[in-house]
């Protein structure tokens, strides 16, 4: 087995463009999942307790089965009941709706580091609740918690090839229909593997440098 630049140097255009596939994906979902996980987070804290109790079931449930069994329910079973999306959307919908599971818990833990004195000044202050979360409250639960919520966005683009399940031809799908025209992996799996650390590792970089701007400010 040996590496054959110009064969690799050949696909690279096709794995790039398959690239863009999986990073669009992936900012989708981790956006779905941010806006999600903070509405669950939220909700935990509801005056009802039934609602406190539905969605505390309803996280446990999601984060204790497997992402791909859950990308082919949203696949496989939604068009029996009348809800048809593409390959791509169904992929995005599964990618935030499981990672909001656990966004939800780390909005939750920066929520409860909020120093009840907090709660107690808005309170005083005569400020609605809805002015508590968006003047008080969340300025001082989210900071805290952007490198538990990074790390989630990379975990969710190294999860991003599962979505080949269900036919999206992302970076990895791409790779084996390479191979299997030509008969050589290496080549394309090594290169997939290149590009998986390329991003992963500007990515935490980039969460770094925003976890430090917070922290300055």
């Amino acid at each position: 087995m040996i590496f054959d630049w110009a064969f690799a140097v050949s696909i690279l255009p096709d794995l790039g463009r398959a690239l863009g596939v999986t990073v669009r994906a992936t900012l989708a979902g981790m956006a779905l999942a941010l806006a999600l996980g903070l509405a669950w987070a939220l909700l935990r804290r509801a005056p009802a307790r039934a609602v406190r109790l539905a969605v505390f079931w309803g996280v446990e449930f999601v984060r204790s089965t497997p992402l791909l069994v859950q990308i082919y329910f949203l696949f496989f079973v939604l068009p029996g009941a009348g809800i048809t999306l593409s390959p791509f959307a169904t992929g995005v919908l599964a990618l935030g709706l499981h990672y909001s599971a656990y966004t939800a818990e780390v909005y939750r833990a920066g929520i409860e580091a909020v120093p009840r004195g907090q709660w107690e000044a808005a309170w005083a202050l005569g400020l609605s609740p809805g002015h508590t979360w968006r003047a008080v409250v969340l300025p001082q639960a989210i900071p805290p918690v952007v490198p538990a919520l990074g790390n989630y966005l990379v975990a969710m683009f190294k999860d991003s090839p599962m979505l080949a399940g269900i036919t999206v031809v992302e970076l990895l799908q791409t790779a084996k229909l390479i191979g299997a025209e030509t008969f050589r992996y290496l080549e394309p799996l090594t290169l997939v593997g290149l590009l998986f650390l390329a991003v992963s590792l500007v990515s935490a970089r980039a969460i770094r440098h925003l976890e430090r701007r917070l922290a300055a400010r």
